[in-house]
């Protein structure tokens, strides 16, 4: 029991540290990085140090050299002039000398290699701290057009629906009044022809568009004809019989 308890536990960290080191990984990511320039700017600030050093030993080096250089010279020249004792006491010190260039030189060597290897650390380290600096570049970018994927539909889609109603609103009340325009000049049309047709009828071309008292007087008489008319022929008619009867009894 104490067991699963425990495992438990470490489970419940281990999830609480994931979720915390993926919320927060480019802030994370971001101080790793400065903690890395710091770490490769102390490395380069040792490593110029290094070369310092070596310097220092180097030109130590090169005065060894040239003493021993010079007393062998002297020392050649108190052989030639048959001075034993000095040219004797010229090659202890030039052995002295020469143990000591040994030594250096040995440090040199030392210096030499430490440095190399730490020059290609240096550069190493510089080299993947600017692939870790473009890579962190490129996944912010990313989580920020991620971001912006996400979040632009849902800050967009509402305004981008009421502007598009707007729109339809706008066209409609348009159509409308374009409709209404339409009416209005097909009305004026008409009535411009209507008075065109009344101007042509006074002048007397063609029928009158609306009959005046003289056209229904006219029509009166015409009717009062057509009835006189109709009444005489019929008077006619009635009296054609009675004559023929007449002229027979006179036969």
């Amino acid at each position: 029991m104490f067991k699963l308890l425990t495992t438990l536990v470490r489970c419940t960290a281990g999830d609480t540290e994931e979720r915390l080191t993926d919320a927060n990984a480019p802030a994370l990511l971001r101080q790793q990085l400065r903690d890395a320039t710091e770490g490769l700017a102390r490395a380069k600030r040792a490593l110029a140090v290094a070369a310092a050093h070596r310097a220092v030993e180097k030109r130590g080096h090169d005065r060894l050299s040239a003493r021993i250089a010079d007393l062998e010279a002297r020392a050649i020249a108190a052989l030639e002039a048959g001075r034993e004792d000095l040219a004797a006491e010229a090659a202890a010190a030039i052995a002295e000398l020469d143990e000591e260039r040994r030594a250096l030189s040995a440090a040199l060597e030392h210096y030499d290699s430490r440095i190399a290897a730490r020059r290609a650390e240096v550069y190493d380290a510089g080299r993947r701290l600017r692939a870790l600096e473009r890579g962190g570049r490129l996944a912010e970018a990313a989580g920020r057009s991620q971001a912006l994927r996400g979040l632009a539909p849902r800050l967009v889609e509402e305004d981008l629906k009421a502007a598009e109603t707007t729109l339809a609103r706008i066209q409609m009340r348009q159509e409308e009044a374009e409709a209404a325009e339409a009416e209005l000049d097909g009305i004026a049309g008409e009535g411009d022809l209507d008075a065109l047709r009344h101007r042509l009828a006074a002048a007397g071309c063609g029928a009158p568009v609306k009959p005046d008292g003289a056209a229904v007087l006219a029509r009166l008489r015409a009717r009062i004809d057509a009835a006189q008319a109709a009444e005489t022929a019929q008077t006619g008619a009635a009296a054609s019989p009675a004559s023929g009867a007449e002229t027979a009894s006179a036969a």
